[in-house]
């Protein structure tokens, strides 16, 4: 059975009507149920000295990938051939993507800023990015939610799908594992920097390859400024915080021509992070909607990808 045909399915099911808000009311969503095995990990087992918290750290990422992946390869061996087994396991990988809620979340920032409601935009924001909202203008909100959108197409998109399409529904599902917990306890702060050590290791290691698919289909997806695209990508990316962000963000940068990622303002410190794309312009409240543009091309390239692996 074709993995990538599977994956292709679960995104065009994603795309048309993402996961719908009466459902997660009613039963969660997936990755919620992760969140609270992985938070009862954090409470459990994140204390002691930095050896204590190593080991439990481990033990959460043994545990969380084997209950995330295990299901899911047993719902795929029981999938029956041809059109049936691909609409079946589309339906099974649909909750996994997050195609819709991506550009929702993003589109919600795009349409107070384009208005001037700055208050709107930030509290529209602080809603996918973790930097103080406050302290935010109109440039900042922008960017911020245009580093969102290029990261997250990245580990919420391509990443999912790139391993589901090698691997189908346990790789999907172990991935999207990793991610939240990378999300949850990958931060290098006092409490989790050795606590969440394995996550984030094991997330830097699963998105290395997507997250430059990322960035090329970005760039891809920008003809006329493919050229420019590539060049800032490949040059300032290294520099970036993320061994794996910077890629999918400068080459988002370039293809807009804006800058991105620099110095910001989280609750209790500044980062002084280098930009990417630096001497361009910081970017307006009209180039999100262009973001956004650009976003829907390269997703529709990511599909045509799916679409041609499955044939072949």
């Amino acid at each position: 059975m074709s993995f990538a045909a599977i994956m292709l399915a679960g995104l065009v099911l994603d795309a048309a009507v993402g996961w719908p808000e009466r459902l997660f009311r009613a039963i969660g969503h997936p990755v919620t149920w992760l969140g609270a095995l992985i938070g009862a990990f954090d409470r459990g087992l994140n204390r002691g000295s930095r050896t204590a918290r190593l080991a439990g750290g481990t033990a959460c990422v043994a545990v969380t990938c084997l209950v995330a992946a295990l299901p899911a390869w047993a719902a795929q061996s029981y999938l029956p051939e041809g059109w049936p087994g691909i609409l079946i396991g589309g339906l099974l990988a649909w909750p996994l993507i997050a195609a819709r809620s991506l550009h929702d979340h993003v589109a919600a920032v795009a349409r107070p800023l384009a208005a001037g409601d700055i208050a709107g935009a930030r509290r529209a924001v602080a809603m996918i990015v973790g930097r103080d909202p406050a302290r935010l203008d109109e440039a900042g909100i922008a960017r911020a939610a245009l580093e969102s959108l290029a990261e997250n197409a990245s580990d919420g998109i391509v990443a999912p799908l790139f391993w589901g399409a090698v691997a189908g529904l346990p790789g999907l599902a172990l991935y999207k594992a990793i991610n939240t917990m990378d999300s949850m306890i990958g931060h290098r702060t006092e409490r989790h920097e050795a606590f969440g050590k394995p996550a984030a290791r094991l997330d830097d290691a699963a998105n290395w390859i997507p997250a430059r698919l990322a960035g090329l289909l970005f760039a891809l997806a920008s003809p006329r400024h493919l050229r420019t695209a590539l060049a800032v990508m490949r040059r300032d990316a290294p520099g970036h915080r993320s061994p794996n962000a910077g890629w999918p963000e400068g080459a988002l940068a370039g293809a807009l021509g804006i800058r991105l990622s620099g110095p910001r303002a989280y609750a209790d410190r500044v980062a002084d992070e280098p930009w990417l794309n630096s001497g361009a312009p910081d970017p307006a409240p009209g180039d999100l909607s262009r973001g956004l543009a650009l976003y829907g091309r390269a997703m529709a390239l990511l599909a045509l990808a799916l679409l041609a692996a499955a044939l072949l």
